[in-house]
């Protein structure tokens, strides 16, 4: 299948395409918002409800702006390559995970993006005050496959 047909295909059956896809796909979380698709043999990653994108969107956002200097580079309009997304995705997860339970350790699998996400909110009052000193230690310190 020619690559540009499938991704219009791809965009036009998911509207609400899972901004956390590459963190679900790689295993290092689930979210019970998800919902796998097939697409002529891949599969695909689509969210159940508006409003749980809308707050992924928003977190997502927020750590991308947060760990500019993490990543040793400037974000904020340019793309991010696989590595970068999973990096924030992965370690922004497991940062978050970590200062929500209060754990020493980063886990190594978070459950439930959505119930994290949600408390998060929940607790801090808006996503903008969450303590992303702490959290991009995760964006940093992850490291992703070795090859």
């Amino acid at each position: 299948m020619d690559q540009d047909a499938y991704r219009n295909t791809y965009e036009q059956i998911n509207e609400r395409a899972c901004l956390f896809e590459k963190c679900l796909f790689a295993g290092h979380a689930g979210c019970s918002q998800s919902e796998k698709f097939n697409l002529a043999e891949r599969e695909g990653i689509h969210c159940k409800s508006d409003s749980a994108q809308s707050q992924c969107a928003d977190l997502l956002n927020l750590l991308r702006h947060h760990s500019r200097f993490a990543l040793k580079a400037s974000l904020e309009s340019g793309v991010l390559n696989h590595a970068q997304a999973l990096r924030i995705q992965v370690g922004g997860l497991r940062g978050l995970d970590q200062v929500m339970d209060k754990h020493q350790d980063a886990t190594r699998f978070v459950p439930d993006i959505h119930t994290l996400v949600s408390r998060a909110r929940q607790h801090y009052g808006t996503l903008e005050r969450l303590p992303f000193n702490r959290i991009i230690q995760q964006i940093a310190a992850f490291k992703g496959r070795r090859g």
